[in-house]
């Protein structure tokens, strides 16, 4: 939906609810959708933020499936204007963990998967709105080595499949970098230096230039206008960044958000002898939850849950930020706390000058939340999400 004052389009990210295939997919819409839009959007039209899969998006390609998506669309007055690409296969009720990075950027089968959403969105979008999509940042880290400039060249490509989608739908669609713990991009430093070393290079350029035939003026300028980040919220807490330094630095380096994932995660003030009994219950075995630790300016790192708790003794008063997204309207959660207060810092920097015209809650892990913070059904936690976004940002 769009919020007033210039804030942009506001939705939740879709990949909360269980579907793999197109068939899944709409049936998770048709339970949680309309409850939802009633919750947050009352009469108003209400956006999605969709996520497909390989499968669902390979579904699509039927003008049957694709028809019955718009009927939806259309029947429960909702516009589709993002879509979270970056998982690629099963997201629910299997082991995901590193998976989820699998296809990386590295791989042609990543861009022919992305260039496919990007064709749905263009069918999708409302005229005179811009598209998103969301995307793995590169890959994952352990598979990073030698692999950066295929990457680079890749998300060029997709770039090139994005200028010529415009110029035949007159639709524009962005590709959004996530970066998150133990990927190739984990920092904010880290997505400026791949930005403006690789994907604006001069390298860049002219390969931009030379599949699409533009000036290479022009090519620096599309670039830009279509590969940016996406700001994960969470993500940037648990890397203990500067709210309002992460923003500044992102704009100085003329680096566009094109997406801003509005989500929270745990955090553990200090870490003591409670702290393993605490967060035993979310070490889950369907999704990474990587830890980062502070103590003093030292800074700690475990690719999951499980080695962190397994190493805690070493962690004795060092604060913890856990990549488990969990409710944003949640400030603690009894014992301990959530990163919250990043996320209100991000949404006071968002009403002072927006960040992006793109904001998406993002809440996937409801299903391996432990039970006693799902004490409500999930389209009515979605709704209370958006609706304390939107209270933040109005007040």
């Amino acid at each position: 939906m769009r919020l007033s004052d210039d804030l942009g389009q506001l939705t939740y990210c879709t990949n909360i609810h269980k579907g793999e295939s197109w068939a899944q997919t709409l049936a998770a819409l048709r339970e949680n959708v309309p409850a939802i839009r009633r919750d947050v959007a009352g009469d108003a039209p209400f956006g999605i933020g969709l996520r497909l899969s390989a499968q669902a998006a390979h579904d699509l390609a039927d003008p049957v499936s694709l028809n019955e998506l718009k009927a939806f669309l259309a029947e429960h007055n909702a516009y589709v204007f993002t879509i979270n690409g970056f998982p690629y296969g099963d997201f629910h009720g299997v082991r995901v963990k590193e998976n989820v990075y699998s296809p990386d950027w590295a791989d042609p089968a990543r861009l022919d998967y992305t260039n496919q959403l990007a064709d749905l969105l263009a069918d999708l979008l409302p005229e005179g709105m811009t598209g998103s999509i969301s995307t793995v940042p590169g890959t994952f880290a352990p598979w990073a080595e030698g692999g950066r400039d295929e990457i680079a060249a890749n998300l060029v490509r997709n770039a090139a499949h994005l200028i010529e989608l415009r110029q035949r739908t007159g639709k524009h669609i962005t590709l959004a970098l996530e970066p998150e713990p133990c990927c190739m991009l984990e920092t904010i430093a880290e997505a400026i230096a791949f930005f403006t070393g690789d994907l604006y290079a001069d390298a860049a350029v002219g390969q931009l230039a030379d599949l699409t035939g533009l000036s290479r003026d022009d090519a620096s300028a599309a670039l830009r206008a279509h590969l940016g980040l996406c700001y994960d919220v969470c993500h940037a807490a648990i890397e203990f960044e500067d709210p309002r330094g992460s923003i500044a630095d992102l704009r100085a380096a003329g680096i566009p958000i094109f997406k801003l994932q509005l989500s929270s995660a745990l955090r553990f003030a200090s870490v003591d002898e409670n702290t393993a009994a605490l967060l035993a219950p979310f070490a889950e075995p369907t999704y990474l939850h990587q830890v980062v630790g502070k103590k003093g300016e030292n800074f700690d790192k475990w690719l999951d849950l499980g080695p962190a708790l397994a190493d805690i003794e070493s962690a004795m008063g060092s604060e913890w930020r856990v990549h488990f997204h969990v409710p944003v309207f949640l400030e603690d959660m009894g014992a301990f706390g959530t990163t919250q207060a990043f996320l209100r810092d991000i949404l006071a920097l968002h009403k002072e000058a927006p960040i992006s015209e793109h904001l998406e809650v993002e809440t996937y892990t409801w299903d391996v939340l432990p039970d006693q913070y799902r004490g409500q059904s999930m389209s009515t936690a979605i709704a209370r999400e958006l609706n304390w976004v939107r209270q933040e940002l109005q007040s």
